[in-house]
């Protein structure tokens, strides 16, 4: 059995980490997943959640958006939309922009503006939900 998980974490920003972990707790769209070495492949979309990685002692923590994650025989790649430790999370700057997005939404001229604006804040508000069950 392979004592280590090859993983690794990329947004379009950045390879955030690629290391060989013991495990990777993963918020999937279907509800979350661990996946450890060997783990069968598999393919999965990502919910706006906190991947937990587990290399020994407490977890870091990531905040992930979007994006999709694959287990394969080489270990397990998540391309997520937004990524960032969660230590550098600045809730009060996704209150902000929160704020901002419902006056947006509320001056769209059109139908086409509202939903690019809906969208956004839907986004940004699922964020602090996350961040909020998290410090709970």
């Amino acid at each position: 059995m392979a004592d280590k998980l090859h993983f690794e974490l990329v947004s379009p920003a950045r390879l955030l980490k690629s290391a060989d972990v013991d495990m990777v707790v993963v918020p999937g769209t279907e509800g979350d997943f661990g996946v450890l070495p060997l783990h069968a492949p598999v393919v999965s979309t990502l919910r706006t959640g906190i991947v937990e990685v587990h290399d020994g002692g407490a977890a870091e923590k990531l905040l992930v958006v979007g994006g999709f994650a694959e287990v394969n025989a080489e270990g397990l790649t998540i391309l997520a939309e937004i990524a960032k430790p969660l230590s550098e999370v600045d809730k009060a700057a996704y209150e902000a922009e929160l704020k901002d997005l419902d006056e947006d939404v509320q001056d769209a001229k059109n139908d086409d503006e509202r939903a690019r604006a809906e969208k956004a804040r839907d986004k940004i508000a699922s964020i602090i939900e996350v961040l909020e069950r998290e410090a709970a």
